[in-house]
């Protein structure tokens, strides 16, 4: 039944039978190639966005899409490289995904750029196209990744004795896990302070190893150490930077000797002095450091033992005191040589001169008891103690009843020995006004007493100044006023901040900080004090950065000071000009006065200065138009003509000061805006002399003829509107015209033949006054035209026309009979015409026979020139229709 009603049907279904077979019996000529794996290799860079193409499978294999079934393309297992891959099942299109592929981390273990690999199986399918596809996509490398130090500061020693030219491995590498050129390709220093360079030598293994050299003489004991900034840079477009701080000490060498601050002192002694008296102190001096600087005291050979017995000497403080009892019989002088000796150094020699006097009565003794820390003969005292703090008291001894005595101080400072309130022989040592560690660390003072005989005795003491946190870091300058030019590199250099504080130890440490109204954008060193900009800067965004800065020491408790920080980012010429629209209009109207302002184009620069100045010119028209370039004023060098030419499409080029020049480009259009400057210009008639035959029998309301006009202008300006103003011939009345179409109608009946004539005033609706033509319309009524000559005589013949009662535009408008004044004289008028027609009627009637063939030939000649004065009415309104269809293209 199926194959009898459908053996189309059938008939395909027996084809469809045949492919079917095919299909199992041997495989499809076209897909053969599908049975063997295939292997597409790709290439992206690292980090692209995602939705970003990578390739086609199904074109790069040539498939032919046009197949049924179609194709799928699928992967056959989610692993890694899913994560990073989209494929589109249909087309085979792959797709990088939301994962962002970043090659070092994809491939950690790939330091020598062997290749980072992303492998894939990708499936043709259904059964019949079956192919495996090994998919393999190599990801580049970019340069996305900023060298790094392993510390935030590599420390150097450097002996102070190092040759110039010496070079010293700094084994801190800056690390750039991308590869090739975009790893680190150079160093360098940000300060090299006039001693120091940096030169990079690279190894077998292609790692580069930054070496510093010694270019000039070095002295610890002028500047211990250096503090700076290496920087690692790599070979990117642009380069990106690594920085970490290089402080590099100088080592102390024994290149100094001791030195005595005094080669020769003398001592007076009397005999009584007791055992243990403080007699004198030497005191030398070696600039180095630690055990290069160690100085041991000791007497000279040339000192006899006895003496060295009699007078001991400490051999670390220098200090000599009476270690024995004097004999004044055997001896009253001593001379002591002292050496102070060094490590590798010859001694430095001091001469001690010991002259004892004879005493009848003994000194005074002085004892004193300290009040302050004392030890060794030393007292200690803050710096912050106020004036007058009581140091020690000293109580003078072995005096007669009748004895006076002087006890006074001798030796610099801040210091007095008074008498302590009415007691005899006390007396109190204090100071005189607040100590300052930082204008003297110690002082030395000697207790004199000396009584009536001249006898003397001295007791030597020593004051030492505590330091104290009394002393904020002060910066060089509170005001630091800087300028960068705009566009400048990441991590620029900007200057290095120096405060310094006098006090000792950590308490004079000086750290950098940046206030709190600092922006992110900057960076200061803590140690270093190096004043860095992290990232670009436009001046068009912001021209002014203020900020504080701060510099804090270790004391406690912390003291800080400030200084303000005013960097000013000079312009580039980097914005071009741009004008406030897109492009100007400007409207005026016609007959403008010449060099009058049309419009103002107003055009701005976001750079300052020279870059900012902006000059305007024309680009074409500059023969018509001319431009003020600093208002922007447009103006036209004549008037203006709309109907000449309506629109003018002017390019104006705007052109800045800076060094390139930037420029931009807009259009201006002017538009001329219509006056009425132009009256209406008739058409039709042609001329005032053209004539039209009107038959008797023509019936009232039928359309004669139509006055057409055209006006220049537009808009109101050319709307045009037709009246009668004058009219000659005929009974008043007899003729109407359409104010707006200018199609004159008969309204009566034509009871006389000849000639009527209309002056038909035509009127445009311009402002602020409307403008108008006439033109003299006539009609010869007749059955037909007999003598041309006469009609023409008629139509130059000099006379005067009334004037209708009514203006056009009311006699237009209403309905109703229409009055005409007839002419004064028409009854006399009539009276000679009937006169005048008798006389010579029988002279027309004779000569009408002799001319009746010579008016036919030349009415046929003149009807092939003046067909439109002469047609019927109908043929006229074809061509007022034809004329207005010209007016309007």
């Amino acid at each position: 039944m199926f194959s009898s009603r459908h053996p189309s049907l059938s008939k395909r279904g027996g084809i469809w039978g045949l492919c079917i077979l095919l299909l199992y019996t041997s495989p499809l000529s076209c897909f053969a190639n599908f049975s063997q794996a295939k292997e597409l290799i790709y290439k992206i860079k690292e980090g692209l966005p995602r939705g970003t193409f990578i390739g086609a499978i199904g074109v790069d294999l040539n498939l032919d899409f046009t197949v049924q079934p179609p194709f799928n393309f699928n992967l056959p297992q989610k692993k890694v490289s899913d994560q990073y891959v989209n494929l589109n099942s249909t087309t085979g299109e792959l797709y990088t995904s939301a994962t962002e592929i970043d090659r070092e981390t994809l491939c950690p273990d790939n330091p020598g750029g062997r290749g980072c690999v992303l492998s894939m199986d990708v499936f043709v399918l259904p059964q019949q196209y079956f192919q495996l596809i090994k998919i393999k996509i190599y990801i580049e490398d970019v340069n996305d990744n900023r060298p790094k130090f392993p510390v935030d500061e590599i420390c150097l020693s450097v002996p102070e004795n190092t040759p110039i030219n010496a070079r010293y491995a700094v084994e801190h590498s800056a690390v750039d896990p991308d590869l090739g050129p975009h790893g680190v390709q150079t160093y360098w220093l940000v300060n090299d302070f006039g001693v120091f360079t940096l030169d990079v030598e690279e190894n077998d293994g292609g790692e580069l190893t930054p070496f510093l050299i010694v270019t000039e003489a070095l002295d610890r004991e002028t500047q211990a150490e250096y503090i700076t900034d290496i920087i690692a840079e790599d070979g990117g477009t642009p380069p990106l930077l690594g920085a970490t701080t290089l402080k590099i000490v100088i080592t102390d060498v024994n290149d100094n000797c001791p030195r005595f601050t005094e080669s020769h002192i003398n001592v007076t002694l009397h005999g009584n002095t007791t055992k243990g008296a403080h007699l004198a102190r030497l005191h030398a001096f070696d600039p180095d450091l630690g055990a290069n600087a160690q100085i041991s005291y000791a007497y000279s050979e040339r000192v006899p033992r006895e003496t060295r017995s009699l007078f001991h000497l400490d051999r670390v403080t220098g200090v000599i005191k009476l270690a024995g009892k004097i004999d004044t019989d055997t001896n009253t002088f001593y001379k002591l040589t002292i050496l102070a000796n060094g490590p590798g150094c010859i001694p430095a020699v001091a001469t001690v001169s010991v002259h004892i006097i004879k005493v009848v009565t003994g000194p005074p003794a002085i004892m004193p008891r300290y009040i302050a820390p004392e030890k060794g003969g030393v007292v200690t005292i803050k710096e912050s103690e106020p004036a007058f703090s009581p140091i020690a008291f000293f109580t003078v001894k072995n005096i007669d009843m009748n004895q006076k005595v002087d006890c006074h101080l001798e030796g610099t400072g801040p210091f007095r020995l008074v008498p302590y309130e009415l007691l005899k022989n006390e007396y109190l040592l204090e100071t005189t006004e607040t100590l300052d560690y930082e204008k003297a660390q110690e002082y030395e003072l000697i207790v004199v007493a000396k009584n009536h005989r001249e006898l003397v005795i001295k007791t030597f003491l020593k004051v030492q100044v505590m330091d104290e946190n009394d002393n904020a870091p002060m910066f060089q300058q509170s005001l630091v006023q800087l300028s960068l030019e705009e566009n400048n590199q990441p991590n620029t250099f900007l200057t290095q901040l120096q405060a310094s504080d006098p006090d000792s130890e950590g308490r004079g440490e000086v750290i950098y900080l940046l206030g709190g109204d600092a922006p992110g954008i900057f960076v200061v060193d803590r140690v270093t004090g190096v004043l860095t900009v992290t990232t670009s800067l436009d001046r068009e965004e912001k021209e002014t950065y203020r900020f504080i800065v701060r510099a804090v020491d270790q004391g406690t408790p912390r003291r800080e000071s400030i200084a303000t920080v005013v960097l000013t980012v000079e312009d580039r010429n980097d914005n071009s000009p741009r004008f406030i629209n897109k492009d100007f209009t400007f409207f005026v109207p016609e007959n403008f006065p010449g060099y009058g302002e049309i419009g103002v184009l107003s055009v701005m620069d976001a750079d300052a200065g020279k870059n900012g100045w902006v000059a305007l010119s024309i680009l074409n028209g500059s023969d018509i138009f001319l431009i003020d370039t600093g208002r922007g004023a447009l103006r036209a060098k004549t008037s203006l003509d709309r109907e000449q030419q309506g629109t003018y499409q002017l390019w104006i080029e705007a052109v800045d000061g800076g060094e390139p020049a930037l420029s931009c480009i807009t259009m201006v259009t002017v538009l001329l805006l219509d006056v009425n400057d132009n009256p209406p210009i008739v058409l039709f008639p042609q001329s005032n002399q053209s004539y039209m035959l009107v038959l008797p029998s023509t019936v009232p309301g039928t359309s004669i003829t139509e006055v057409y006009a055209v006006d220049k202008d537009t808009g109101m300006n050319a709307v045009i509107a037709y009246s009668i103003i004058k009219r000659k011939g005929g009974e008043p009345g007899s003729f109407a015209i359409d104010s707006e179409t200018g199609n004159i109608t008969l309204k009566r009946e034509l009871s006389n033949r000849g000639l009527y004539s209309l002056l038909v005033k035509v009127t445009d609706h311009g402002q602020p006054e409307p403008l108008y033509s006439t033109v003299m319309v006539n009609f010869f009524v007749n059955e037909t035209v007999s003598n041309e000559s006469y009609i023409q005589s008629l139509l130059t013949r000099e006379a005067d026309i009334e004037v209708e009662e009514r203006p056009w535009f009311v006699g237009q408008m209403t309905d109703g009979p229409e009055r005409y004044e007839l002419f004064p004289c028409q009854p006399v008028l009539i009276a000679l015409s009937v006169t005048c027609l008798g006389l010579f009627f029988c002279l027309v009637t004779l000569t009408s026979y002799i001319c009746c063939k010579r008016f036919k030939k030349q009415r046929k000649k003149r009807s092939e020139v003046e067909v439109p004065l002469k047609m019927k009415n109908d043929s006229t309104q074809v061509v007022n229709k034809r004329l207005r269809q010209i007016s309007n293209i």
